[in-house]
């Protein structure tokens, strides 16, 4: 009888392999996302994050006036910089440059990617806006806005566009250090775009929360398709590492 692990019955992990393990994985992840996403929704749907997000916003205003947030000065204009970049301009100049650079190597399979992931995202946050048609947050907002306040679309494009922007640049570099500093760049930039959303007073936190949950899911949902067609040959494979490699020298 075959022990369940033996040479001749291997284990499911073991006729699974990494290739395919992590597909699953971030499947279900973002799975837990988007469960993540509907929760919030359904909360902010029957009235359940006012008093959450009012605390908030109100924390970050300065002597309980709605229409000063806290902190000197540079730090409202900070904020607004800050925020620029998450805006449709910016995101719009990165998308192209980016679109641009992919397709002078010759790497069209990867630029049609990310003009899925990006436009997609556009898409999607937009619906989502239109579906719940939530009003900004009653207080006097530092810059102007045009849209509806569910979910944050400058978090949403904002985490899809960096993500996927560094994912490309992790792909293209095989140290470790590298794509950690990529990956923690593109968290970070994402992260503060939200937070600066929250501050100028022109979303409330659920917003955000939300933008993150939708932008992280469908980022992730695009680069698994990528995976999977890469492995079948029908996406071209990351550049190779042009970076020393294990401090050999050439």
């Amino acid at each position: 009888m075959l022990k369940p692990n033996s040479p001749s019955n291997p284990s499911l992990l073991t006729r699974l392999g990494g290739n395919e393990i992590w597909p699953v994985a971030a499947v279900l992840v973002a799975g837990c996302l988007v469960l993540t996403f509907g929760l919030l929704a359904e909360e902010v749907l029957e009235g359940d994050t006012s008093r959450f997000d009012m605390t908030v916003l109100m924390a970050l205003r300065s002597g309980g006036n709605p229409a000063n947030p806290i902190g000197p000065a540079w730090l409202g204009e900070m904020g607004r910089d800050v925020t620029s970049l998450g805006s449709f301009a910016f995101l719009g100049f990165i998308f192209a440059a980016t679109v641009g650079y992919l397709l002078l190597i010759r790497k069209r399979g990867q630029a049609v990617l990310m003009t899925v992931a990006v436009l997609g995202g556009v898409g999607i946050s937009t619906l989502l806006k239109i579906g719940f048609d939530r009003p900004r947050p009653d207080i006097q907002h530092a810059v102007r806005v045009f849209t509806a306040s569910f979910p944050s679309g400058h978090a949403t494009l904002s985490t899809i566009t960096f993500l996927t922007l560094g994912a490309l640049l992790t792909r293209a570099n095989t140290d470790r250090r590298i794509k950690f500093y990529f990956v923690t760049l593109a968290v970070f930039l994402t992260i503060m775009v939200g937070l600066s959303r929250v501050y100028l007073g022109v979303h409330y936190p659920t917003d955000v929360l939300a933008g993150w949950c939708v932008g992280a899911a469908w980022a992730i949902l695009c680069w698994t398709g990528a995976s999977w067609l890469q492995q079948r040959g029908a996406l071209e494979p990351p550049e190779v590492s042009v970076g020393p490699q294990n401090g050999k020298k050439g």
